[in-house]
């Protein structure tokens, strides 16, 4: 797994904080829920609404907001593999929370049931339940007509977590907003593939799929020095510069 700390000084992600005046929230697992320290989106108890995981960040979030008196119309919410397949268990189970989301190789929720049959779908690809994507993120969230933007990304060259799952992830989300898939824009750029579905409301989800990037968070290739943690991987695009422009947070006066 991947440590805040070390992720964070190769992502840059608190520079970004302090030049562009955002506070930033890392949730951390014990070592008591999962012995590799990842969340545990696999197991129902811990991702169903007001329990477990789930609300223990819910929690930190509603803290962080009390403490920093932040504005919570401009949550947003990034996570990586596990945290990647959290971010979505937080969205399906709390959508109006969130602004925007960016799910980076992970996993659709509702996926899998216990840590044998999410290797399996990790590996090769998590199989769609009965009644489509959407029906896992519709029993938790009910009514719910509101959404933040998606936006989810996956490397060409990741053996960690089929690419495949990300297309799932797709599904999911365009379900959920009732976007046809045929509706999308594709673009092409040197670091990969881009396509973006827009609902007739404004919401948007994106998938960022890049080419040569394997299991790990793309920053961009300045500088070239190694990055200080293995699932933080240079690239061709930024993955934080390209939230900070997603989620217009913009360089302090």
């Amino acid at each position: 797994m991947t440590y805040p700390l070390t992720l964070d000084s190769a992502s840059s992600f608190s520079k970004l904080a302090g030049d562009r005046g955002f506070v930033l929230l890392y949730p951390e697992q014990r070592i008591a829920n999962n012995s590799q320290r990842c969340f545990s989106w696999f197991r129902p108890s811990a991702v169903a609404r007001d329990r477990g995981e789930v609300l223990s960040i819910r929690q930190m979030i509603d803290e962080a907001c009390r403490r920093h008196q932040i504005d919570r119309s401009r949550i947003f919410i990034a996570g990586l593999s596990a945290g990647g397949a959290m971010t979505a268990a937080l969205v399906a189970n709390y959508p109006t929370l969130f602004a925007g989301a960016a799910m980076i190789a992970g996993m659709p929720f509702g996926s899998s049931r216990d840590a044998m049959s999410a290797l399996r779908a990790m590996k090769s690809g998590a199989r769609e339940p009965a009644g489509g994507w959407r029906r896992p993120v519709a029993e938790v969230s009910g009514d719910a007509t509101s959404w933040p933007a998606i936006t989810i990304w996956h490397g060409g060259k990741d053996r960690t977590v089929n690419p495949l799952n990300a297309q799932a992830c797709v599904d999911q989300w365009l379900g959920v907003l009732r976007i046809a898939r045929d509706a999308g824009k594709e673009e092409r750029w040197a670091w990969g593939e881009l396509q973006t579905w827009k609902a007739p409301e404004g919401k948007t989800v994106s998938l960022y799929s890049v080419q040569d990037l394997g299991h790990g968070l793309p920053v961009g290739t300045r500088p070239l020095a190694a990055t200080g943690d293995p699932f933080v991987i240079p690239s061709a695009i930024s993955l934080p510069l390209e939230l900070m422009r997603l989620w217009r947070l913009r360089k302090a006066a």
